[in-house]
Order: structure tokens, then C-alpha cells, then sequence
């Protein structure tokens, strides 16, 4: 089940959150999320989702404005992430049906996905989505002291 997220999801989310933060070049950021900062994505993003198999979320997604200014109002770049032993059961292709009708429905136009270029799976998984790829950026991410590329795709909604 998809469904908005509440407070109440924070320990779950974390705890498939932060091993990707920690472990993984999945992100960028090394620094893992908090129970505060968390509560404070989930008020301020236009939606926080999350995949729900009957025993506490196991998938999170969200968006926010691409970047700043009003120029790049009508452009958003999403999170997907999902618990390791759920991945390949359909959720994250459910989460982001549903994310993408929440933003089509708020004026948004195109959906942004910047990935690691280490994380083919994502690659591929966003192509499947329809995403294209649309630059890839050398060198731009460093974690665990190396330098990492990022690939962009997006969707026009």
C-alpha cells in the first residue's frame, strides 16, 4: 500500500535510510538523518510517500523543486529509496506512480532523478519509468575518498 507518511513511519524510515547513507554511494551525503530532520522533510516537501507491506513502511519517496527560484517551479527532482530485501516486488515502480500523479496533479512538468553513476540498478530502473538520461556529471559527489559521477534523467509528466 502507498501512502502518505506520518511522524510514526520516522523509526522505520531510518532504519533503511541511514545504511544507505552510511554504507553506500546509493547518496552522496555522509551525514545520516535524523529523527528531527526527517520530521522536518516530511512538512516541508509537497509529499512524502511511503510503501507500506502491512508491517511499517519499507520505501520512502518524495520531491522537492529542482532549484531554486520561480523559474524552476514547474521542475522537481525525486528520492526513491527502498529497503533492500523489498526491492524487485513492484513497490518502487507503485511509489513512483503515485509520486509522479502527486506532482503532475501540483503543475509540475518534468520529474529529475540525479543517481550515482555506480548504482546501474537505478539507471536501469528509472529507464524502465521512462526516464532519459541527460548528463552525466564527472567527479562532482567525494565519499569514502573517492570522487563520484553523477547521471541525470528526467521525465517530461
Amino acid at each position: 500500500m502507498i501512502r502518505a507518511a506520518s511522524l510514526d513511519d520516522i523509526p522505520a524510515l531510518l532504519g533503511f535510510w541511514n545504511p544507505v547513507i552510511r554504507d553506500t554511494t546509493i547518496t552522496f551525503s555522509s551525514e545520516e538523518k535524523t529523527p528531527e530532520g526527517l520530521a522536518v522533510l516530511l512538512a516541508e516537501r509537497p509529499v512524502f510517500l511511503v510503501a507500506d507491506a502491512g508491517q511499517g513502511a519499507v520505501g520512502l519517496a518524495s520531491y522537492a523543486q529542482f532549484r531554486g527560484g520561480n523559474g524552476y517551479r514547474h521542475a522537481a527532482e525525486h528520492t526513491i529509496i527502498l529497503a533492500p530485501d523489498t526491492r524487485g516486488q513492484g513497490l518502487g515502480r507503485a511509489l513512483m506512480d503515485a509520486l509522479e500523479s502527486h506532482a503532475r496533479a501540483g503543475g509540475v512538468h518534468v520529474m529529475v532523478a540525479g543517481i550515482s553513476a555506480e548504482n546501474a540498478p537505478a539507471c536501469a530502473f528509472h529507464a524502465a519509468l521512462g526516464y532519459v538520461e541527460t548528463g552525466r556529471m564527472p567527479q562532482v559527489g567525494r565519499k569514502f575518498d573517492r570522487w563520484l559521477d553523477l547521471v541525470l534523467m528526467q521525465k517530461v509528466l
